[in-house]
């Protein structure tokens, strides 16, 4: 597969992810209980329903099939991996705010790896 795609289908993902495409389909698609989605920031879609997948949807269903699926044996449900699945990306995008925060970080890490 090219590197340089900016959008896979979801044939091309499952593949990548070794994962079948229904498991893929019902992980981003409406619960009829609470009419939200299952899991969001999947993938994205066209108005005629096809869903295509950039690397960071990739990346997070990567971290999905980590959570739900860890030596063979599932350990959250889908709901609570969600969850946790958002958590850990709300995290990411509050640790850093701007280049001056990464440039601030990395400071920090050096003087602490200079006081070692």
């Amino acid at each position: 597969m090219k590197s340089d795609k900016k959008y896979y289908s979801i044939s091309e993902v499952s593949k990548m992810l070794n994962i079948k495409e229904h498991v893929i389909r019902h992980w981003d698609s409406i619960d009829p209980k609470t009419k939200k989605l299952r899991v969001e920031n999947l993938s994205i879609r066209t108005k005629g329903g096809t869903r295509f997948f950039n690397k960071i949807h990739i990346k997070n269903i990567s971290n999905l099939i980590s959570i739900l699926q860890d030596n063979g044996k599932r350990n959250y449900s889908l709901n609570l991996a969600s969850k946790i699945l958002t958590k850990n990306n709300a995290r990411k995008s509050l640790k850093y705010n701007n280049i001056e925060d990464i440039k601030n970080a990395n400071y920090i890490e050096y003087i602490k790896k200079l006081k070692k």
